[in-house]
């Protein structure tokens, strides 16, 4: 592999990176707001645990795509 592509894959990998915390910092606020806001006007349940699978679902995308960052920069190391 040549430098550039090493820095080409380092550049892709750190954007993904920052994608992820973003998507975690976002879903982290927007449950804790809608848990706030679902206590408050009294929605039912149902309603609550959505919003509750939907923060699960978006962590999940995270783990995984933290798991494929993780994957790459190791086999980038020349470990296998």
């Amino acid at each position: 592999m040549t430098l550039s592509m090493s820095r080409e894959q380092d550049i892709a990998l750190s954007k993904k990176a920052r994608m992820v915390a973003i998507v975690v910092a976002a879903t982290m606020l927007l449950w804790m707001g809608a848990q706030v806001l679902g206590a408050q006007l009294g929605l039912p349940a149902r309603f609550v645990f959505l919003f509750d699978f939907v923060a699960l679902a978006a962590f999940f995308w995270s783990l995984v795509v933290i798991y494929q960052i993780w994957r790459a920069r190791r086999s980038g190391d020349g470990r296998n």
